[in-house]
């Protein structure tokens, strides 16, 4: 039987149209987070190109990942303020132009703040992918299998970014790792105006929290700042502890915003009520630190340890990359029956098992021997783990709150991902050689999954609808 729409609730579309959203969603997500990893292979070729000098160079990943995680929340709220296809349609188009201007850069300075500006389209577009899912598919089961597929686009994302990049910039040009966005965007566009429709969430007409938006996005962004630029400054400089002081000062600022100032509050912090948000946003953290540090140190590894090319390192990354799909498709429809928990902890020791053996690389290790079996089992779990924590992390919670529950989702992988890599990569720095310090994090990650554990053991269980 097919209910009527309401002001609360979205229309039942066809299933064509539901189909082509899913598509939809999943391509713009799919876009956004290939470019977190998609430039690592090139830098050196764009350092040539453009001048960059040593310290210069990371900002053309650093301008996205600061942008992408300080923009995040005020992202995920704008969704439920000004309508899902609105702020899904701008953050597509804020992300295409600037990739455009990205590949058409002539200077250093011009490639780093395109890159930032994408990282704020990113932004917009990651929390309204979820909002504009979580809108449509309201079922447990069509949600459970749209957040399954939207989480294997997240992990198989990371995993071709390395692939794609090597591919592009050898045969083509540089230039082409922010092009390819370009034809994809106008396409997002196109579709996304014709199938994505308006939901009342019973916020429209409200203000937007400025002061709670400007304290999130400058807090969370100079913590970020203070991290990433550990490696070159160290914890302990005056740049690191100053960023670190600031962000910690104006994050609460934000708390106090949120819990006595703003009328309307950017992040309402009741949303901490609910144990399964909890639960979610410190897995998904965990996760993002060890899946962050993986694709970084093991590609250090297989291109200098092992002597790999980066399409070489790349193509390591297809059976992971496949892994992670397949377990994540397969989560989504177990997770009706099994509920999140039962899954987040599987996934996460799975997680746990292939980094510890990644962790036992050597010099003399192979693919087959050494590669291709730990990065099946890591995929196969982190699919899992995506899935499960989507629905964890938006389970129960009123309409209005979706596109705040995905923001959050996001920010906390994007922040768990930039503080642990951070940290790692101080601690890999301090090894004796770079071999093993690339394994010394990657040993680390695997106890980081461990210790998530305990949060998803909070999650919430088998429905009761499954129990019986």
């Amino acid at each position: 039987m097919t209910s009527e729409p309401s002001t609360s609730s979205p229309p039942a579309p066809a299933r064509q149209a539901t189909g082509l959203i899913l598509a939809v969603c999943c391509a713009a997500q799919f876009m956004v987070v290939l470019d977190v990893s998609i430039v690592n292979v090139a830098l050196p070729t764009i350092r040539t190109s453009l001048g960059f000098d040593a310290p210069g160079l990371q900002w053309v990943v650093n301008a996205y990942t600061i942008a992408f995680a300080g923009f995040l929340l005020l992202g995920g709220r704008l969704a439920d303020l000004f309508g899902r296809r609105r702020t899904f349609l701008t953050g597509i188009a804020v992300f295409t132009v600037a990739s455009l201007l990205g590949g058409l850069a002539n200077s250093a300075t011009l490639l780093v703040i395109a890159r930032a500006i994408q990282g704020l389209g990113a932004a917009v577009v990651a929390p309204a992918t979820l909002t504009v899912l979580a809108t449509t598919f309201t079922t447990p089961e069509t949600r459970a299998r749209a957040f399954g597929i939207w989480g294997g686009v997240v992990g198989a994302g990371g995993a071709v970014g390395s692939l794609a990049g090597g591919l592009l910039t050898g045969l083509l040009s540089w230039r082409w790792i922010l092009f390819i966005n370009v034809p994809i965007g106008v396409v997002l566009l196109v579709l996304a105006a014709r199938v994505v429709s308006d939901v009342d969430t019973g916020r429209r007409g409200r203000t937007l929290d400025l002061w709670g938006g400007l304290s999130a996005t400058v807090g969370v962004m100079a913590l970020v700042y203070g991290i990433v630029g550990t490696e070159a400054h160290g914890w302990a400089s005056a740049h690191t502890l100053v960023a670190l002081g600031g962000g910690v000062v104006v994050l609460a600022f934000f708390v106090l915003d949120q819990a006595r100032l703003a009328k309307d509050p950017l992040l309402p912090l009741d949303i901490f009520r609910h144990r399964n948000v909890v639960a979610a946003n410190l897995v998904v953290f965990a996760s993002g630190a060890a899946l962050f540090a993986m694709f970084y140190f093991l590609t250090l590894f297989l291109q200098q340890v092992l002597g790999y090319g980066p399409v070489a390192a790349g193509l390591a990354y297809l059976p992971l990359a496949a892994a992670l799909t397949v377990s994540a498709r397969g989560s989504a429809k177990l997770l009706p029956k099994w509920g999140p928990r039962t899954l987040l902890l599987g996934g996460l020791a799975l997680t746990a098992v292939g980094l510890g053996w990644l962790a036992l690389l050597t010099t003399a290790s192979t693919f087959a021997g050494g590669v291709l079996g730990p990065t099946i089992v890591v995929g196969i779990g982190q699919g899992a783990v995506m899935a499960s924590a989507t629905m964890a992390g938006t389970a129960g919670l009123p309409m209005n709150q979706a596109g705040l529950a995905s923001g959050l989702i996001n920010a906390t992988r994007q922040l768990g991902g930039a503080i642990g890599l951070a940290a790692l990569a101080a601690v890999a720095s301090g090894a004796r050689s770079p071999e093993s310090g690339y394994v010394l994090a990657l040993a680390i990650a695997a106890i980081i999954a461990v210790v998530a554990l305990a949060a998803a053991a909070a999650a919430p269980g088998k429905p009761r609808s499954a129990a019986g």
